[in-house]
């Protein structure tokens, strides 16, 4: 009896390849930073009873309609808006994910955003890089409070409270907009539900969490910077579509808000000719939110095993519910 055949949109580290083999056929794209061209997975789908996929790989109703005999699509993410959710229920085809396994590691990383955008780190780094450091100068460099600020978390799921935790330790005033009141959060972190409205307009650092969706594509738009305290500093780790990159680059430029600090983007990757880089006041990065290596081999570990549950015929751990 042949084995079930997988298919990996990226190349893997070898426990992981080894892992699947052991009750697999595996078929990889052996390229670790380029994506598998569309054409090249619409193929491998076909005859795949599993993917192993990312965030970078579009799969959608043409793909999963061609595929024969698939059972699970495992993406090695927590968002999920690159695969079409509703075809493949339709065809009884699992989509797995990957919570709770990344939320430190992201929340460490948006909290990272935040400081460096607050004190204006790469600016600082460009200054001594570049001979610019001159005399002492009593405004040069001055950058925004963290401590007893307030801080505003669109979307309190998991990372979103992690997120809070940490402003905790700088004693900040944490308000945050959710579709459900978080009571047990409230109660540990100090954090209070207030209206979308009231958390833009007061605080001084507005986070957002949120997964993207049809409701959230650009859910931060120019009304709601608009709405921003001109001192604000906006940062987005969550995902790039939720934020309208026209409205953020006009409030940068025109002083609306005064820095925002980006780990995703509605394109990615983003160009270096893209206009928000053009900009001092914000501080950009690749999408590292969940990188670091001990958190990201948990995450090819957990994608492996929800593919290996799938082809079992038990139920992954973790899988999208829509």
């Amino acid at each position: 009896m042949s084995k079930p055949y997988v298919y990996l949109t990226r190349k893997m580290p070898q426990n992981i390849t080894d892992q699947l083999a052991a009750a697999c056929d595996v078929g990889m794209w052996e390229k670790a930073e380029e994506p598998v061209p569309q054409h090249i997975l619409k193929e491998e789908m076909k005859t795949a009873d599993a993917v192993f996929c990312n965030v970078s790989d579009v799969i959608d109703k043409d793909m999963i309609d061609a595929a024969e005999q698939l059972k699970v699509i495992a993406t090695m993410a927590v968002g999920y808006n690159n695969i079409d959710v509703k075809a493949a229920q339709e065809k009884n085809i699992y989509v797995a994910h990957t919570p709770g396994v990344l939320t430190e590691t992201t929340a460490d990383l948006t909290f990272a955003l935040l400081m460096a955008s607050a004190r204006r780190i790469p600016e600082g780094i460009d200054v001594i890089k570049n001979n610019e450091w001159g005399a002492w100068a009593p405004f040069f460099l001055t950058g925004q409070d963290i401590y007893q600020a307030r801080l505003g978390i669109i979307g309190m799921g998991r990372i979103g409270e992690a997120v809070a935790k940490r402003g905790t330790g700088f004693d900040m005033d944490i308000v945050y907009h959710n579709r459900t009141p978080k009571k047990e959060a409230e109660q540990r972190l100090g954090a209070r539900l207030v209206d979308m409205d009231e958390l833009l307009q007061t605080s001084d650092f507005v986070c957002v969490m949120t997964p993207y969706t049809k409701e959230t594509h650009h859910l931060i738009d120019k009304q709601a910077f608009d709405k921003m305290k001109s001192s604000a500093i906006f940062i987005n780790t969550s995902r790039g579509g939720t934020v309208d990159e026209e409205a953020l680059y006009n409030a940068l430029k025109n002083g609306d808000i005064r820095g925002a600090g980006l780990d995703v983007f509605e394109n990615e990757p983003i160009s270096a000719d893209h206009p928000l880089l053009s900009l001092p006041n914000v501080t950009a990065l690749p999408h590292i939110g969940s990188a670091s290596e001990t958190t990201r081999k948990k995450m090819a570990e957990m994608t492996a095993n929800h593919i290996l549950q799938a082809l079992r015929g038990e139920t992954p751990d973790y899988i999208v519910k829509e």
